[in-house]
């Protein structure tokens, strides 16, 4: 039995709330059960350096958690003068996420900086950020759109993510904080609407995990994400 008595295949309660930050161009607050993270989508008018000329625009991301998002207050990491390895890694892995389903070309040289802020953590932060930070960057989109910037929504498809895991062997979905610390597998899944993969995280904390397992938790994360997709398109319908 799970801790949180849920089924294998359950998600925890998912909600995505628009439009929580009045001055962002788009924001969305995320919760996969106690796991809430607040996302901004933030229009730059001029692109990256290396982007100069080109007529082609960018999507980067910023991940961060408060202090006391965590059962005990973490250091701010602006206090030791850069980010965590931890940290450069989930927000490079939320930019190409979202670059995987944008049209950068529609939207000129320009940049959108989207920013995810953990508010409090229980397990699946990353997966929370991708997911919400999609419904921030449409919204952001859909502002530009209203005010001519852009002729047309450069978002291609939606895209999400879900935590799996390998909990007391059984494949899981939706890894919460008490599961994912005690799991024999645990990954993360990036993937588009139409089921494409954008990029996979697993890792066996014991014993190396089998194909079958492999192929067990996939199967778990496309109807898990599938779930995510119809939430987000009902938040920004």
């Amino acid at each position: 039995m799970r801790p949180s008595n849920r089924a294998p295949d359950e998600l925890r309660p998912v909600t995505l709330e628009r439009g929580v930050a009045r001055y962002a161009e788009g924001s969305c607050l995320v919760s996969f059960g106690n796991t809430k993270v607040i996302c901004t989508a933030s229009l730059e008018e001029k692109g990256p350096p290396w982007l100069r000329g080109t007529g082609k625009g960018w999507v980067t991301a910023e991940y961060s958690m408060l202090p006391r998002a965590t059962h005990e207050r973490t250091r701010r990491e602006v206090n030791s003068g850069k980010p965590s390895g931890r940290t450069q890694e989930i927000q490079r892995l939320i930019g190409r996420s979202l670059r995987a389903v944008v049209n950068l070309p529609a939207i000129g040289e320009r940049q959108i900086v989207v920013d995810c802020d953990v508010i409090q953590a229980d397990g699946g932060t990353r997966t929370a950020s991708i997911t919400g930070a999609w419904v921030a960057l449409h919204e952001c989109f859909t502002w530009m759109q209203n005010r001519s910037i852009i002729s047309i929504n450069p978002l291609r498809e939606p895209v999400a993510a879900i935590s799996c895991g390998i909990y007391k062997g059984t494949p899981v979905l939706d890894l919460d904080y008490a599961e994912d610390s005690a799991a024999e597998t645990d990954s993360n899944f990036v993937i588009t609407g139409s089921g494409g993969i954008v990029e996979v995280q697993g890792t066996a904390e014991g014993k190396p995990f089998s194909e079958e397992e492999f192929l067990n938790l996939l199967r778990l994360a496309k109807a898990g994400v599938a779930q995510l997709v119809d939430l987000q398109k009902k938040a920004v319908a």
